[in-house]
C-alpha cells in the first residue's frame, strides 16, 4: 500500500457507514439524500463509495475552512466559558490555530460533534442506529498505520511510558500509570515470600500503604493530566443525552437560559431501586456460586469414587453456562433501571452504570476467595458432614454408597493448599487465559470469519457463475486504501470499560488476598506488561479506531478502587490473624479461632488504614507542580486582562510612593514638637471644651499628624535610654 495512504488517509476525516435494507428502497433514497444534504448544511464535504453488498461509505472531512475555523472558535470560547481554558481564544482565524494548534484528536472529536450535536448546538444531529437515522451503522475515523506501527515498535522496547508517550496517545485518541506503580509492591513481594513467606503482617502493611498512596496519587496525577491537556473541568460542557426526559423547563435567573429539569428528589427514589437490585444479585449468583463451590468441595475432598479426575470439573463446567447467564439477566436489569433514573449527560449514565455493573462483577469475581477464606477454612468440619446432599451429582458414577459418604471428623482435615492455589490461579492461569482471549481468539475468529465468506463466495460462484464484487468496481488509485478501510468498518469498537474492569478487578484481587501468596503483584507486574502491548495491539490492530473523547478522570472506577482498599484492610488483617500459627489456618475448625482477638485485629487494621490514609491525602494535596502554577498564573491574566478591558487596570497596577510621601523626608529632622507651644495647647483644650468628646476621640487627638507621633516617639526613645544609663551607674 502507497505510503502516502497509509499516512493521511487521503485527507478523510471521519467514515460513515451506511446500511441498505432489502425492502422499501423509497425510504432508503429519501433518507440518504437528506443525510447528504444534512451533512452538506454544516459545511461538511462527502464522497460516496460501494462499501460491500448492502452497504455505502459516505467519506467525511471538514470542508470550508472558515466555517470549520468558526467551529473551532465557538468550541474553545465554549471552554474557557466553563473553565476548561484558562486564556480567551482570539477571534482571528490565523490566531485561533496558531496560538493552540488543533491535534489529530481534537480535529476529529470537533468533526464527530458537528455530525451528532443536536441542532440547537449547531449540529446535524445524526445519531448512528437511532430514529430516523437508523440505517446509519457506525461513524469512525480510520487508523493512521504509520503511527500505529510506530507506537507498536516503541512501546515494545520500554517498561514504562514517558508523560510524552502518554501525549502522543491523547493526540490520536483523546483523553480518555497502574502498571509503573506496581514496581514496589513486586519487588517488596518478592523479597517477603523469600524471607517470611505467606501470610506476613509485614507485606500487609507494606501493601496497604502501597494501596492508598497509589490512589492519593492517581487523584493528583488526573488533576495534573487534565491541565497539562487542557481538560480539566470538561465533565461541565457534556450535551444533555438524547434519551433523557425533563419534567419541567426553568429558566435560569442569571444567565436568562431555558434549562431543562429534573427533580433530584424523584431521581432519588428511582435509585433506591438499586438496593433490590444489590440483594437481588447477591442471591442470584451466590446461590450458583455456593452450588458450584459445593460441589467441587464435595467431589474433591468426600467422593472417592471412579472418574473423579473428570467430574471435578463439573462446578467449572456449571460456572461456566450458569454465571454469564445469570450476569447477563442482572446486566440487563441494570441497564432497564440505569435508563429509567433519567441522567441528563451520558457520563452521569456511564457513571451511574458503572456503579450497579461493580456489584455484580465484585461477586462473580471474588466470592469464590472468600468462601474458601472466610467458610471453608475456618467452618469445614461443621459444613461438611452436610455436603452429602450433593451425592446426586455423582451417583450415577460411584461404584458403591461409601464412595459418596462424607468421612468421619476425626478422620477429616481440609486441604491447606486450596488457597494458595485458588490465588495462584488468579494471578497466574486466570491473567493468561484473559491476554489470549484478548489477542489470540479474536484474530483467530476473524480468520475464521474469511474463511468462512471466502467459502460462501466459491460456492456461490459454482452455482449462479461467475458474480462481480464490489471491489472491482473501484478506481486503480483507490483499491489499497478501500480495502482497507473495509477491513476497518468490520472489527469490534474498542471498549475502553473492558480494560478498566479488568485492572479494577486485578486490584482487587492484589489488595484483598495477595496475602495469601506475595508473588502475586510479581505475576500481575509480568502480566501487565504484556498487557501493555496487547492493549497498543487491540487498539491499533484489531479494533476500529475509536472517536476521540475527552475525559479528566476515570470517573466511578477511582470509587471502586478506595472502596478495594479499604476491605482488603479488613480481609488481609483477618487472613494473617487465621494464618498466624506458621501458616496452618484452623483446620476447618472454628473452636481454633479467637474472634476477639481476630475482630480486634480487624479494627486496628481498618483504623490504621483510615488515619494513614487522611495523612497522605493531606500530604499530597500540599504538594505543587509546574502545571499547577502554569494554572494559576493563567487564571490571574485573566482576571487582570479582563479589569484593563474595563478600564480597571489601574487596581492591579504596582503602587508608588507619592511625591510628598513621609519617608523621602526620612533625613530631615520632624518639627513637630516645635510646633507645641503653650497657646496651641490652650487653644485645643477650648476647643475640645466646646465639643462633645468621648475617650477615642481624645486618644486620637493627641498628637495631631505623623510629624508629632514621630517628634514624641524619639523624645520617649531617649528618655528610656537616659533612665537605663542611670540604673546602671
Amino acid at each position: 500500500m502507497p505510503p502516502k495512504v497509509l499516512q493521511d488517509n487521503l485527507g478523510v476525516d471521519l467514515v460513515i457507514k451506511y446500511k441498505i435494507p432489502s425492502s422499501g428502497i423509497y425510504d432508503v433514497t429519501s433518507n440518504f439524500q437528506k443525510l447528504i444534504r444534512t451533512l452538506a448544511e454544516i459545511h461538511l464535504e462527502t464522497e460516496v463509495r460501494a462499501a460491500d453488498d448492502s452497504s455505502l461509505f459516505i467519506f467525511v472531512k471538514a470542508g470550508n475552512n472558515e466555517a470549520f475555523t468558526d467551529v473551532i472558535y465557538r468550541s474553545r470560547i465554549r471552554d474557557w466559558l466553563h473553565g476548561v481554558r484558562q486564556i480567551q481564544p482570539t477571534r482571528e482565524a490565523v490566531s485561533t490555530l496558531t496560538e493552540t494548534p488543533l491535534s489529530e484528536s481534537e480535529r476529529l472529536r470537533m468533526i464527530h460533534a458537528m455530525i451528532t450535536s443536536q441542532r440547537m448546538d449547531g449540529g446535524a444531529n445524526i445519531t448512528p442506529k437511532h430514529g430516523e437515522w437508523k440505517n446509519v451503522e457506525a461513524i469512525f475515523p480510520l487508523h493512521n498505520h504509520e503511527r500505529n506501527k510506530k507506537w507498536l515498535a516503541d512501546f515494545t522496547k520500554k517498561t514504562f511510558l514517558t508523560p510524552e508517550d502518554l501525549d502522543h496517545v491523547r493526540d490520536a485518541v483523546g483523553e480518555k500509570s497502574y502498571f509503573q506503580f506496581l514496581t514496589f509492591p513486586a519487588a517488596f513481594g518478592a523479597s517477603i515470600w523469600l524471607l517470611l513467606g505467606n501470610f506476613s503482617p509485614i507485606y500487609m502493611i507494606g501493601v496497604g500503604m502501597w494501596s492508598v498512596v497509589f490512589i492519593e496519587y492517581w487523584k493528583r496525577q488526573e488533576i495534573e493530566l487534565s491541565v497539562r491537556w487542557g481538560v480539566k473541568n470538561v465533565g461541565t460542557l457534556e450535551a444533555r443525552r438524547r434519551e433523557f426526559r425533563p419534567e419541567k423547563v426553568h429558566r435560569d435567573p442569571i444567565t436568562g437560559e431555558d434549562m431543562a429539569l429534573f427533580p433530584a428528589k424523584e431521581r432519588f427514589r428511582r435509585q433506591l431501586l438499586q438496593v433490590p437490585l444489590a440483594i437481588a444479585s447477591a442471591i442470584a449468583l451466590g446461590i450458583v456460586i455456593c452450588t458450584c463451590y459445593s460441589i467441587e468441595v464435595f467431589i474433591s475432598e468426600i467422593y472417592s469414587g471412579p472418574l473423579k479426575s473428570l467430574l471435578v470439573f463439573t462446578p467449572t463446567v456449571l460456572l461456566t453456562v450458569c454465571v454469564p447467564i445469570v450476569s447477563g439477566f442482572l446486566t440487563k436489569y441494570a441497564e432497564q433501571l440505569n435508563n429509567y433514573e433519567n441522567y441528563e449527560t451520558q457520563s452521569a449514565h456511564d457513571k451511574a452504570m458503572v456503579s450497579k455493573v461493580f456489584v455484580i462483577n465484585f461477586i462473580t469475581s471474588y466470592l469464590a476467595m472468600f468462601l474458601t477464606s472466610f467458610v471453608y477454612i475456618p467452618f469445614a468440619s461443621v459444613l461438611v458432614p452436610y455436603l452429602d446432599v450433593f451425592s446426586l451429582t455423582v451417583r450415577p458414577f460411584a461404584e458403591n454408597e461409601k464412595q459418596t459418604r462424607a468421612p468421619p471428623m476425626s478422620n477429616f482435615s481440609i486441604n491447606p493448599q486450596r488457597l494458595p492455589n485458588q490465588m495462584f490461579f488468579f494471578a497466574v492461569t486466570s491473567q493468561i487465559i484473559s491476554l489470549a482471549t484478548e489477542t489470540i481468539v479474536p484474530i483467530l475468529t476473524r480468520k475464521g470469519q474469511d474463511k468462512v465468506e471466502a467459502l460462501k463466495a466459491s460456492a456461490l460462484k459454482r452455482s449462479s457463475g461467475t458474480v462481480p464484487s464490489i471491489a472491482a468496481s473501484d478506481h486503480a488509485e483507490e483499491k489499497d486504501f478501500l480495502a482497507r478501510v473495509r477491513e476497518e468498518a468490520d472489527l469490534p469498537e474498542y471498549d475502553v470499560t473492558a480494560d478498566l474492569r479488568e485492572m479494577s478487578i486485578q486490584f482487587g484481587y492484589l489488595v484483598l488476598f495477595s496475602v495469601v501468596w506475595p508473588l502475586t503483584p510479581v505475576a500481575y507486574f509480568v502480566n501487565n506488561w504484556f498487557e501493555l502491548r496487547a492493549d497498543t495491539f487491540k487498539l491499533t490492530i484489531e479494533s476500529r479506531r475509536p472517536v476521540p473523547q475527552r475525559a479528566d478522570s476515570i470517573g466511578p472506577w477511582l470509587d471502586s478502587l478506595e472502596f478495594l482498599a479499604w476491605l482488603g484492610s479488613i480481609t488481609s488483617a483477618a487472613l494473617v490473624h487465621m494464618f498466624s500459627n506458621g501458616g496452618l489456618g484452623p483446620d476447618g475448625r472454628p473452636n481454633k479461632i479467637h474472634f476477639g482477638y481476630l475482630m480486634l485485629s480487624v479494627f486496628f487494621s481498618e483504623h490504621i488504614f483510615l488515619i494513614f490514609r487522611n495523612v497522605v491525602r493531606y500530604a499530597i494535596h500540599k504538594l505543587d507542580s509546574g502545571n499547577m502554577r502554569k494554572e494559576r498564573s493563567e487564571r490571574f491574566m485573566v482576571r487582570r486582562k479582563f479589569l484593563e478591558d474595563a478600564g480597571l487596570g489601574d487596581a492591579v497596577k504596582p503602587l508608588t510612593s507619592p511625591g510628598d510621601s513621609a519617608l523621602k523626608t526620612m533625613n530631615t529632622r520632624g518639627s513637630g514638637i516645635s510646633n507645641i507651644t503653650r497657646q496651641s495647647l490652650e487653644e485645643d483644650a477650648r476647643y475640645d471644651s466646646l465639643r462633645d468628646t468621648d475617650d477615642m476621640y481624645r486618644f486620637w487627638n493627641r498628637q495631631r499628624g505623623w510629624e508629632e507621633s514621630e517628634t514624641v516617639g524619639m523624645r520617649l526613645i531617649e528618655m528610656i535610654e537616659s533612665n537605663a544609663q542611670r540604673k546602671t551607674k
